[in-house]
């Protein structure tokens, strides 16, 4: 059976919300997710979408999910995408869902004449890591995500501004 790979339809937020919640399990943070399947509608399907959603199917059930948004590089002058998510349940990887999806993202990408499609992984994940780098995915070795969230966010909001 060949994958099928889809653009997300309101009728899959239920299903994307839980592949979402897998995915914070497999990375040891289940605890961590707070979405809601209403701020998922507005996300996704919203007037102003602030992200997008492809899904893969299998037997006409969604067991995959690439979730990304545009970004933009200054350097380039054009779009890119980033993938923020890229997950297939455990019983279906193997069948060339998780390529399936990333090479949708990945014309996709070329089709609207965006420059890049960039993601995070984590350390550990070397199953995930063996997988990128065999479809030509390089790591950014020379780069540092960094994120202020929660009480630093909020202290860094409320500093004053000072010449």
């Amino acid at each position: 059976m060949d994958p099928c790979v889809r653009e997300a339809r309101e009728s899959d937020l239920d299903r994307i919300l839980q592949l979402i919640v897998d995915l914070a399990s497999y990375e040891k943070s289940a605890h961590e997710v707070k979405t809601t399947t209403k701020q998922l509608r507005t996300a996704l399907f919203g007037p102003q979408p602030a992200a997008y959603a492809l899904v893969a199917e299998w037997d006409k059930q969604v067991v995959g999910l690439a979730l990304y948004f545009r970004n933009f590089s200054t350097w380039e002058g054009v779009h890119g995408l980033y993938l923020e998510d890229l997950y297939v349940m455990g019983e279906y990887r193997g069948f060339g869902l998780g390529k399936a999806l990333l090479m949708s993202l990945a014309e996709l990408t070329l089709e609207r004449g965006y420059a890049r499609l960039e993601w995070a992984v984590l350390d550990w994940n070397q199953p995930a890591i063996d997988f990128y780098r065999s479809i030509g995915a390089v790591p950014m070795d020379e780069w540092t995500v960094y994120r202020l969230s929660g009480a630093a966010l909020a202290a860094a909001a409320a500093t004053p501004v000072t010449s």
